[in-house]
């Protein structure tokens, strides 16, 4: 099998497309016109799904946003999986780090449903990883500088003078033997992704924080993707998903992902000529 990377690069290639919309669906802010079908939660995905499946390179759903339904989540998020097209990237937002046992079966889980990559905690280490890492076209984005205002908390803390998440962003680079490890890089800390592209080399990054939570595309384009521009997934949720509150939710997400995917390119052109 291909290792996860190397079909991550090739996808970029042929859909000349960074962009990753993350299906983070709060069933308070679907639109009127779905309230009253009987399955609004799966008919808001699939709509948006249709709208900007030509546009994207990956999907990313978040788990606790179909965690918190119960049974009929999981059934919602199986179905979701099963309307994105096959050339589209299925990204898992779960988060997972447990002891080897525990995670083997978290691993085992996430990629039945039918998942490309999941993200994964390694604050527990090589063990609870090395579940995720077995299968090399499978992918994992480990989480190393993340977005939140907490990440000041931990993620910068020195060791041997080096903030945590370079220790981090070198141990992904170490475990990263079948070509299957990538890391989770907020854009809200553009200024850190530079240090973080030169620590971990090729490793493609997940690069959530564009949008709602007000990342810097510009230098997050710049200093996240490789020398060829490519080798990161730019992730936005709230700012496509709830472009419009009307029935033209779908059409409207489809403009701000297309807005999204041709600002990405412009800048990966600047960086690189020659990028479509």
């Amino acid at each position: 099998m291909q290792p996860f990377n190397e079909m991550l690069r090739l996808r970029i290639r042929e859909r000349n497309s960074l962009v990753c919309v993350g299906l983070d669906v709060d069933p308070g802010r679907i639109p009127a016109s779905l309230k009253n079908d009987t399955d609004p939660v799966f008919v808001f995905n699939r709509e948006i799904i249709r709208a900007t499946r030509d546009l994207v390179l990956a999907y990313k759903p978040n788990l606790a946003f179909y965690e918190s339904l119960g049974t009929e989540g999981w059934d919602i998020l199986r179905r979701t999986l099963s309307v994105i097209p096959d050339d589209v990237i299925k990204i898992g937002d779960a988060k997972r780090g447990d002891i080897g046992n525990t995670a083997d079966r978290y691993a085992r889980a996430l990629f039945s449903l039918g998942f490309d990559a999941v993200t994964v905690n390694p604050y527990m280490g090589f063990d609870s990883m090395e579940p995720f890492i077995r299968d090399s076209s499978k992918g994992i984005f480990i989480l190393c500088l993340t977005s939140n205002p907490g990440s000041k908390d931990f993620q910068y803390l020195l060791s041997d003078s080096r903030p945590l998440y370079l220790h981090v962003a070198e141990k992904a680079r170490t475990w990263n033997k079948n070509g299957n490890c990538g890391l989770v890089t907020g854009a809200t800390h553009p200024d850190e992704l530079q240090a973080i592209r030169e620590t971990a080399g090729e490793l493609p990054f997940l690069i959530p924080g564009i949008g709602a939570q007000g990342g810097d595309l510009g230098a997050s384009v710049l200093a996240g993707t490789d020398q060829q521009g490519s080798m990161a997934v730019i992730n936005s949720s709230r700012g496509i998903l709830y472009a419009s509150s009307g029935p033209d939710f779908a059409v409207a997400a489809a403009g701000e992902t297309r807005a999204l995917r041709d600002s990405i390119n412009s800048i990966r052109r600047a960086k690189k000529p020659g990028v479509p």
